[in-house]
């Protein structure tokens, strides 16, 4: 019997997730992604699931939402999170990635499967029988068109930004120090450029009146919350940057004992830490003026810069009119639209929800109860959030411990409430897939048919 093939459209984090589930589960997959015919604004190859901000994938902590959030996508069986574990790097207690390896193993695991089909071609209409629109936050005008005309309303946005990426060597050692804040990971997990109180202000002073790209103030909604351009939160005040991406806190600068006025932190991109981005350093500074400004940072009077920081712009769905639990289209129930472009922000975020939307196809196509996670988990607050009709205005959203249900009787700390939280939420998602074994366990076992 010929199974007919679902299309996913984009091989981003959620449509390279939403693929792997399907055919691990003896689905065959049409895998629609635009380049290299087509590159969007803000990427640099043609590898699937391409992290294009930053390769932090947050916290590790399970007392923490995104630590949670992994928690639930390992017992998902999510092909993102594996890989990310394969291809990490030192991050305190983060999960961080060399981005080119999480990319290139990505892609060699999707192109070697034998039950999808890539096609490399742009997508101009919505597609026919099953579907996954995946095709993030950068989907083409023509696409956006066409899901715009079934939905019956316009698509929204907001402006995204990345952080520029320097080279090892060209750091001046002698004027930065490795550590982890509070200690945490090992000692050589970031690199710490440490600033006087003189050096700090002179730096806010010269970032806040750079030329930017962008010849214009942003209206405060049209930037993402967590995403914001570093020189439009040194705009707010003298110490916003102190108090955010700059903070000094949890870190002593060893030369002489004493916690440093304001800090910059350098992450690793690589294992073989070839490469360091600056961590909070989104920007929409051109790239004369980033060399000019962030060459005042010390450590990095002499850096060369691998990547600049740019800024894109995008977009995501009204999903709380539009999409059913099951994050099918309530207009066209046979297809579904995940990652990004569902309003969901945050890399895991965007993977979790393609693993969703694969789980739910595959249920619908044999005739199994939709995949609703309890709201008690990180994964299915967000969904519960993201396509509840009440929630007004939508805006991207991370997960997150207000998403979820409160705790009762309740319970007071902030960190005895958050490990609550947690296990809670691990107690209800192992009691779900307990009772889900129809759908869970063959995707365990490997191939089906």
């Amino acid at each position: 019997m010929v199974v007919e093939p679902v299309t996913v459209v984009g091989a981003g984090l959620a449509g390279s997730e939403a693929a792997w589930q399907l055919a691990r589960r003896g689905v065959p997959v049409r895998l629609h992604e635009m380049r290299p015919i087509r590159t969007g604004p803000a990427h640099h190859t043609d590898r699937f699931a391409e992290l294009v901000c930053s390769n932090s994938l947050k916290s590790d902590d399970p007392a923490t939402a995104a630590g949670l959030l992994k928690r639930e996508l390992a017992d998902l069986g999510s092909l993102i999170l594996a890989t990310a574990r394969d291809t990490a790097v030192p991050a305190g207690g983060a999960l961080a990635v060399d981005r080119s390896a999480f990319s290139e193993a990505i892609t060699a695991a999707i192109e070697g499967h034998p039950l999808i089909t890539v096609v490399h071609s742009e997508v101009e209409r919505m597609p026919d029988g099953d579907a996954i629109i995946a095709a993030g936050p950068l989907a083409s005008d023509t696409l956006m068109d066409a899901l715009s005309r079934i939905v019956g309303s316009e698509h929204r946005s907001f402006f995204d930004a990345a952080a520029p990426i320097v080279e090892a060597q060209s750091v001046d050692r002698s004027q930065v120090f490795e550590a982890s804040r509070w200690g945490k990971g090992g000692q050589a997990d970031y690199l710490n450029c440490p600033m006087s109180r003189t050096q700090y202000e002179s730096f806010v002073a010269e970032l806040v009146g750079a030329q930017r790209v962008t010849l214009r103030d942003f209206e405060r909604r049209e930037l993402f919350q967590a995403c914001q351009p570093v020189e439009e939160i040194a705009r707010t005040g003298l110490d916003a940057l102190r108090f955010g991406a700059l903070k000094p806190v949890g870190l002593v600068d060893p030369r002489n004992g004493e916690p440093p006025w304001a800090v910059v932190q350098l992450r690793a991109e690589n294992r073989g830490h070839t490469a360091y981005n600056l961590v909070g350093f989104q920007t929409n500074l051109t790239f004369a003026e980033q060399d000019r400004v962030f060459r005042m940072i010390p450590g990095l009077d002499g850096a060369v810069f691998l990547r600049h920081g740019v800024m894109h712009r995008n977009t995501f769905i009204d999903a709380p009119r539009v999409l059913g639990p099951d994050l099918s289209l309530r207009a066209l129930p046979r297809l579904r639209v995940a990652g990004q472009l569902s309003g969901t922000e945050g890399y895991l975020e965007a993977a979790a929800t393609g693993l969703l939307a694969a789980l739910n196809t595959w249920a619908m196509r044999n005739g199994s109860d939709p995949v609703v996670l309890p709201p008690t988990t990180a994964l299915g607050s967000l969904i519960a959030y993201a396509t509840d009709p009440n929630t007004r205005p939508y805006q991207p959203m991370h997960v997150n411990f207000g998403l979820l249900p409160p705790l009762d009787p309740p319970v007071k700390g902030k960190r005895s409430r958050y490990a609550a939280y947690s296990e809670r939420a691990r107690g209800d998602m192992a009691a779900y897939l307990d009772r889900r074994q129809d759908l869970i366990q063959r995707g365990r076992d490997g191939e089906i048919g």
